[in-house]
């Protein structure tokens, strides 16, 4: 798979489920009556049994994409000593936005490098309300409209410097980037895992606001260096070494509370990264105490400008409702990135009651934020990234058709490691399978390669369906999509016609 840039994407390498028994939509019970004629493995398109020494077994259950099986085996079976059921462990994962069939389509993802063929719903959970109540407006595919069939691939890089100044002219070849998860709140392995999957990709990653590890040097010009309200880890060292200074001065699935590190998370490497002391929890206080307007904004910037004078500055806030004045306001700032953070996001660690009921919703802020940047001339000067609450390809669609250049990604990255959405984030030793936690025994549950491959075929399988979608809209390029709400129907809408 490559861009009219001329990058060459990494390849898929399938990378199974860590554990022994992957969680599965279906269950299939073979009773004594089998014969082991093998017939079921012969019929099976997905490799869900195998033969071995003379006996057939279920081995990847987990595969099973029940009624939707074109030659079901349990209606193939010669002596009917199969039978289908589902899983009621996995009817007990998940939320209404992060559905069972979202975590499970995302780790097929991780695992395969495409999207599901059957079985599972990939493009859109069950929340009633935001992503979930848009749809796209796609015309009747024409053949074979699949990105990886030989055909022109849709252009879909970035350029995240619109202003033309003497700043780094940087392109990424993909429409997305990875937010900032601190060291602390996940693991090394974590941030290694996304950090050297964005790298493959030709793309970026944030620190987050826990400082920046020595392990992420090597991937310097690919780490996005996060400095927040609490100064944790801020050196003008680590400012200098990077292409890209996001400021923080909001979250937005927890606006106007700051951030808040429990104690048992503070361990000693994490203390002595954010100059801290072990075992005591840590705030980062809302707002920055040193802006209170444009011009104390400006003189952010223009400090990252002393340190570094060719980095671009990325401004990350919430969506209060005058969020289209501070995104002007921060272009006359001098900043390159405005970073729209929405609601819906968020770790296991964020308050629901935050997230529900204080910033305003992305879908609302975006087209907002574009028009008004439209009005003021400046449009073309900035670039605007989403974030909060992306879970699919098909999200990402939106949120661009909605007005975005770009996006950035959370929670998903840590659905590929396998996360299950228990929200536990913040307790003690934290995550059970090692991805938010600071426990050196529960990090090691993650390998670096195979949580960086994981998320490597994640992005992949995005991009494959990015590159249908934009072929069934007739677009040569994702910047066709930009602000193309034309191009989206929502549900409450259709019921009143």
């Amino acid at each position: 798979m490559s861009s009219r840039s001329d990058f060459k994407y990494p390849k898929v390498v399938e990378t199974p489920s860590r554990f022994r028994n992957a969680i599965g939509k279906y269950r299939l019970h073979r009773t004594d009556d089998c014969i082991a004629c093998g017939k079921c493995v012969e019929v099976c398109p997905y490799g869900v049994h195998v033969a071995k020494r003379g006996m057939v077994l279920v081995k990847h259950p987990y595969r099973c994409v029940g009624p939707e099986c074109p030659d079901p085996c349990y209606k193939n079976c010669p002596q009917n000593a199969l039978s289908l059921r589902r899983n009621q462990d996995f009817d007990a994962l998940g939320d209404f936005r992060w559905t069972a069939d979202l975590l499970a389509s995302t780790w097929h993802m991780a695992e395969y490098g495409h999207v599901p063929d059957a079985g599972l719903e990939y493009k859109t959970g069950n929340s009633g309300g935001g992503f979930d109540k848009l749809r796209l407006v796609l015309p009747r595919a024409e053949g074979n409209s699949a990105a990886g069939n030989g055909a022109e691939i849709p252009d879909m890089g970035l350029n995240l410097n619109r202003r033309g100044d003497e700043s780094y002219r940087i392109r990424i070849p993909v429409p997305f980037y990875g937010g900032g998860m601190s060291y602390g709140s996940v693991s090394i392995h974590t941030m290694l895992s996304r950090v050297r999957a964005a790298a493959a990709l030709g793309t970026f990653c944030c620190t987050g606001e826990g400082g920046y590890p020595d392990e992420l040097q090597p991937y310097d010009d690919h780490i996005i260096t996060q400095v927040a309200t609490g100064l944790f880890g801020v050196r003008e060292e680590t400012i200098q070494r990077v292409r890209i200074v996001e400021f923080k001065y909001a979250q937005g699935a927890k606006p106007g509370l700051g951030g808040h590190l429990l104690g048992d998370k503070v361990t000693a490497s994490v203390a002595r990264m954010r100059e801290a002391v072990v075992g005591y929890p840590l705030f980062s206080p809302f707002p920055f105490h040193s802006v209170y307007s444009v011009e104390d904004h400006k003189k952010h910037v223009d400090w990252v400008k002393a340190m570094n004078p060719k980095a671009l500055v990325s401004v990350k806030v919430s969506t209060p409702t005058d969020v289209d004045m501070v995104a002007v306001g921060s272009y006359y700032a001098g900043a390159h990135i405005i970073h729209l953070d929405g609601s819906y996001g968020g770790t296991g660690a964020a308050p629901e009651i935050a997230k529900k009921n204080i910033a305003m919703p992305i879908e609302y802020a975006l087209p907002k934020v574009h028009r008004f940047l439209e009005e003021e001339g400046v449009r073309d000067k900035m670039t605007v990234i989403a974030s909060g609450g992306i879970r699919t390809p098909h999200d990402i669609a939106k949120i661009i058709a909605l007005g975005a250049d770009g996006i950035c990604i959370g929670t998903a990255d840590l659905v590929a490691l396998e996360c299950v959405r228990c929200l536990n984030c913040e307790s003690g030793r934290g995550c059970a399978r090692g991805i938010a936690t600071t426990d050196p025994e529960l990090m090691n549950l993650i390998s670096q390669d195979w949580g960086t491959q994981r998320i490597i075929n994640m992005y992949l399988a995005w991009l494959e369906e990015l590159g249908r979608i934009l072929k069934r809209l007739r677009m040569k390029s994702i910047r066709e999509l930009v602000g193309r709400t034309d191009c989206l129907v929502h549900l409450d809408h259709l019921k009143k016609i």
